[in-house]
């Protein structure tokens, strides 16, 4: 699988399949390329999915880099791996994060983005459910005894199939004769403690800087990360954006549902 290295020597795992536009896919805080499984079928473009550091099929490194700056240097590394000049890129959750970062330190190397159930404010109430399981392997032994308990204890997702939960579960744990194993580093936990440590800083101006830049914003219907009302005011300051509030799902959606696809078609025509 191919892999490259970052200019710190953390060597990163990432897929490059299709052709067209090219678009970044950004995964989840503690999750890896196969975020986007799901709607990978359903987009005609050269999808880019790369797993952060101390993620998926990638290298551990010194937990003081697993910062949002630092994803965001590795995403222009790639970039420049690949010889890219410029990108789109499709983020969810952390992932959406990085593109607001992008936005600021190399907006001259976007061609769009899409926002998957994140904004520039982060709603405690998910935050603290982030907390409580980050870094820790879940108490199901089997993959079919975490996919149920998904779907009796995810009450924000409605109408999602047995398979689904499987397919989640499988992508984001190790099943080993020990039981269920997360697969990233379980020391990102104390750097998402570290940094909840510090004043919560105002992300309003990274959000701000896609100004000009063609912008999607899918939300859960029953997020607990992404309010409506944060939703409302980044709908309020670019007018333009493509929006989608998914019903039927939390954080975050899977990106096949109608909605989305809907949204994420009217995005890639905004850059063709």
């Amino acid at each position: 699988m191919p892999h490259f290295t970052t200019p710190d020597g953390t060597a990163l795992h990432y897929t490059d399949a299709g052709t067209g536009l090219p678009i970044i896919a950004l995964a989840g805080l503690t999750r890896n390329g196969a975020d986007f499984d799901h709607v990978a079928p359903h987009l005609p473009v050269r999808l880019i999915r790369p797993d952060y550091r101390g993620r998926g099929q990638s290298d551990w490194a010194d937990p003081v880099t697993y910062t949002i700056p630092q994803e965001a240097a590795d995403v222009l590394a790639l970039m420049d791996h690949l010889g890219l000049d410029r990108a789109a890129v499709l983020g969810t959750s952390r992932g959406g994060l990085i593109a607001m970062m992008l936005a600021v330190t190399a907006k001259e190397r976007l061609i769009g983005v899409a926002l998957n159930d994140i904004g520039p404010d982060i709603a405690p109430a998910g935050l603290a459910v982030i907390k409580d399981y980050i870094g820790r392997n879940p108490a199901q032994k089997t993959y079919v005894a975490a996919a149920a308990a998904r779907a009796k204890l995810w009450t924000h997702f409605t109408g999602v199939p047995m398979d689904r939960w499987l397919a989640e579960v499988q992508a984001h744990y190790a099943e080993t004769p020990d039981g269920l194993v997360i697969r990233y580093d379980p020391r990102l936990r104390d750097a998402v403690l570290a940094a909840g440590a510090q004043p919560v800083p105002d992300l309003w101006p990274l959000f701000d800087a896609l100004q000009g830049l063609p912008l999607a914003l899918i939300r859960g219907a029953n997020s607990d990360l992404l309010t409506i009302q944060t939703a409302d005011e980044m709908t309020r300051r670019r007018p333009d954006m493509i929006r989608a509030d998914v019903p039927g799902r939390g954080h975050v959606p899977f990106l096949d549902e109608p909605q989305a696809l809907d949204a994420l078609h009217a995005w890639l025509e905004k850059m063709q």
